[in-house]
């Protein structure tokens, strides 16, 4: 037998193997985003990838530096930075002042995941993280948005606000005034031609790179469905309309990529769909009756701080435990 088959393994239940390691999936993750990473140039231009890299480079370059701060190897080749920096950079405008990405990357990366111990100890989403500190910080800023430059057929951008703004501001019928009708408005949000932050806008790119992520396991069907259906029943049982909040804002991009993250979301598959519903009925709430149009990144993070405790109240039963008997009385 070779050394390695020699070797103890210990590990949690259920002892499942695999030949994936963290650095590949985190990179089969980030080639997952590559549709709505195009969708993002094509639609706001040279800005988006101006943006996108810079974010990137942010995060890798303050992963490294952090890394060797605390004196731990430097691990930017695994992948984890640059998704970072994906997600971050999709959660941005186009037009926005590049200082603010920067310092987005260092909340994400040294405070959010290096300060509670690196990979796998972060209790919350970094990019996520990253994004609520410069939106609290930059509010104008994070709230001024970009026409597309660029639209599909017949499709063109009508407004610079955000769908979700538009409809929460002036309600659903001027939206669907100013956009020529519903079709058209579902047309646009469905391909990408509105505006919002760089990866939200596309729901087919997102799902294109969801259903990749699915098809090769890397992620399960509960959380998005479960995420995805909560919003849908309650826009129906509201009045709203479902197709609508389906397809505006960030939840799609929320509910595929950030909503899935193995560290910070429950790993059991119970905990997972209500995990996924308190997601939904969270950015529901927060979209109909609070301040904010939209409500996935506040959800998700709220979210975060349940999933240890799902985890806990809906474990896996255990199979072949001792159970003590009580010693005969004397």
């Amino acid at each position: 037998m070779s050394e390695d088959q020699h070797k103890l393994i210990v590990s949690v239940s259920p002892h499942v193997r695999s030949d994936e390691s963290v650095q590949r999936i985190m990179w089969m993750v980030s080639l997952a985003l590559m549709p709505a990473f195009a969708a993002s140039i094509y639609y706001f231009g040279i800005q988006a990838l101006i943006v996108q890299l810079v974010t990137i480079a942010a995060c890798v370059g303050f992963e490294a530096a952090t890394q060797k701060i605390v004196g731990k190897p430097v691990t930017i080749t695994d992948g984890s930075a640059v998704l970072t920096g994906l997600l971050l950079g999709f959660n941005l405008p186009a037009n926005i002042p590049l200082y603010i990405p920067v310092t987005g990357s260092l909340v994400a990366i040294t405070i959010t995941k290096h300060l509670f111990g690196g990979l796998g100890y972060n209790i919350f989403n970094p990019a996520l993280i990253g994004r609520a500190f410069v939106l609290i910080s930059w509010p104008k800023a994070m709230t001024t948005w970009m026409e597309p430059v660029k639209s599909i057929a017949s499709m063109d951008a009508v407004s610079a606000a955000t769908p979700l703004n538009i409809a929460k501001m002036e309600g659903m019928g001027k939206l669907v005034e100013q956009f020529g009708g519903t079709s058209a408005l579902y047309s646009n949000l469905f391909f990408g031609s509105v505006s919002g932050s760089l990866g939200e806008t596309s729901a087919l790119a997102i799902l294109l790179g969801g259903i990749f992520l699915l098809v090769r396991g890397y992620i399960t069907w509960h959380i998005p469905v479960s995420f995805i259906g909560t919003v849908a029943l309650v826009a129906a049982v509201t009045g709203g309309d479902p197709v609508f909040h389906l397809l505006a804002g960030g939840l799609m991009l929320g509910a595929f990529f950030m909503a899935t993250d193995y560290v910070t979301g429950p790993s059991t598959r119970k905990a997972q769909l209500v995990f996924g519903a308190g997601c939904g009925l969270l950015t529901m709430l927060i979209r109909l009756k609070g301040g904010y149009p939209e409500g996935v990144m506040f959800a998700i993070l709220i979210m975060n701080c349940f999933a240890p405790l799902l985890d806990r109240g809906m474990r896996s039963k255990t199979f072949g435990a001792v159970v003590k008997k009580k010693e005969a009385a004397a």
